[in-house]
């Protein structure tokens, strides 16, 4: 019962976030509903109601459009179409797909974070992982089945975005330059590499202008957990709830999780009780750009399937922002992924169906990540009283004294 009452105590105001988020995005909503606006002179009931309407309707297909339809998911189930299906949780599916990257690239964050070290390169981490799979895949293309070339391109997209991640790490620990920069600055080297290597014959797609390679899925793909049309979630899925199972393992369960930790708490009394203070800056940024590689390694070969300059799309810096709202332990990046998934996904029928401009979505979550990051706001707004867990533990009985 304690620690589910610890549960809740937690979750309240993450989720309180959230919703206040909500509120004020349908505010916003409101105030820019210029159709409906426009009659409050002359039907102030109406224009209200229409814009409340307008408001609903959106927050209504955003959650349809990131979960689907129950109703229509039962409905077809019970006909047993395969097409009806895969119509019905396509949806569903499609926030899966986009909160992948998101658990892997949020996990790499969430190490790097925890041993002290600001890493703000996992986007050049993933699109090097990328780039080391793609590589890979084409030259093993042919030469053995294609379950081999998965799993070879995948380890080589691993090794490429952990050395990546081990550079600025190993500059800090025997140079002392802050990781901010030189991550930022091999953000923009990674980005040059993959131009020029995306310039050659072996990898450009013929014809094209663009900076794209060849189609990978021809040759070798990642299993789909559902074999259904049109829907796209592979097993990196699991892999990335794996992958958060094995960091918080490893952060929390091992010596090795309790020297980064420490490191990441206070550098110097990690040096003075006798650990490796180098070694775990080196150590946290190998594994946070391995995760990074990983994330790039699925996205290539798996669901975007070619490799191209814009892969990655920024998530390398919504992954610091999802990393810091799920106070960096593995269990809440999961859940905060699948809430920007959700929210991306959502978004996209959001504004097919109710003609709310996408930027108003990048509004919310900007909104949720700053309520979040402000709980005593939270808890002032919702009237919330900070309990001491301290006060909470009961006293043991003591027995009084005979007269």
């Amino acid at each position: 019962m304690t620690t589910l009452k610890g549960l809740v105590r937690k979750g309240i105001v993450p989720l309180l976030a959230l919703v206040t988020a909500l509120l004020f995005g349908a505010i916003v909503i409101i105030l820019t509903d210029f159709e409906s606006l426009a009659k409050i002179g002359t039907d102030p009931a109406g224009a209200i109601g229409g814009a409340v309407g307008g408001v609903l309707t959106g927050y209504g297909a955003m959650l349809s459009g990131a979960f689907g339809d129950p109703v229509r998911i039962v409905t077809a189930f019970e006909t047993g179409n395969t097409k009806d299906i895969a119509t019905a949780i396509r949806p569903l599916t499609e926030t899966l797909v986009a909160t992948t990257p998101l658990i892997l690239t949020g996990l790499a964050v969430a190490v790097s974070f925890r041993a002290g070290m600001f890493n703000i390169g996992v986007d050049g981490q993933l699109i090097l992982g990328a780039l080391g799979a793609t590589i890979t895949a084409f030259v093993l293309q042919g030469q053995v089945p294609a379950v081999v070339i998965l799993l070879v391109a995948i380890a080589v997209g691993v090794i490429c975005g952990a050395i990546w991640g081990f550079i600025p790490g190993l500059l800090k620990a025997r140079t002392g330059a802050h990781e901010v920069i030189t991550t930022i600055m091999l953000n923009y080297v990674a980005a040059q590499i993959v131009f020029f290597a995306l310039r050659s014959d072996t990898l450009r797609r013929p014809g094209s202008t663009a900076p794209v390679s060849k189609p990978l899925s021809g040759f070798v793909d990642i299993p789909l957990i559902f074999d259904l049309p049109a829907i796209r979630l592979d097993y990196g899925f699991v892999v990335a709830l794996l992958m958060a199972g094995a960091v918080s393992f490893l952060l929390f369960r091992t010596t090795k999780g309790f020297e980064l930790r420490a490191a990441g708490f206070n550098l110097t009394a990690a040096r003075y009780a006798g650990m490796s203070a180098g070694g775990s800056m080196m150590l946290a940024m190998a594994l946070s750009g391995a995760l990074a590689g990983l994330a790039g390694s699925f996205m290539v070969i798996g669901t975007v399937g070619q490799l191209s300059l814009d892969l990655s799309g920024g998530i390398g810096f919504t992954a610091i922002a999802l990393a810091l709202l799920a106070g960096l332990r593995p269990s809440g990046v999961v859940l905060a992924a699948l809430l920007f998934g959700a929210l991306t996904s959502g978004g996209k029928s959001m504004g097919i169906e109710s003609g709310i401009p996408f930027d108003l979505l990048t509004f919310i979550m900007a909104l949720v990540i700053m309520f979040v990051a402000a709980p005593n706001l939270i808890r002032s707004l919702w009237r919330i009283k900070v309990v001491d867990p301290a006060k909470e533990a009961v006293a043991p009985h003591q027995p009084t004294a005979p007269v």
